[in-house]
């Protein structure tokens, strides 16, 4: 599944070798988190979502056909100067 995520990307991108998928494993499915340019995010994530859905869409049916199931999660890093929230305590 990783190597098909990072291929697909890749032809969408305009810097694909800043391409990093990382696999975290949780109970019962793999989370790909994906990593690309900050200036690829948006051809990423497409009008209203659409490419990131199709990318998430076609993984998990090839995932189901495994018997597996995956998901795709985009890194976003924080933007400098902005404001990290903390944590709030709720008792």
């Amino acid at each position: 599944m990783k190597d098909t995520l990072i291929f697909l990307v890749s032809n969408i991108v305009d810097h694909p070798e800043d391409i990093v998928v990382e696999v975290k494993k949780e109970e019962t499915r793999d989370v790909l988190i994906l990593h690309v340019h900050p200036d690829d995010m948006g051809k990423v994530i497409g009008k209203q979502g659409r490419i990131i859905r199709a990318l998430r869409d076609l993984l998990k049916l090839m995932a189901a056909k495994q018997n597996a199931y995956v998901d795709i999660e985009l890194f976003e890093e924080p933007i400098e100067g902005t404001p990290v929230p903390e944590p709030v305590d709720t008792v």
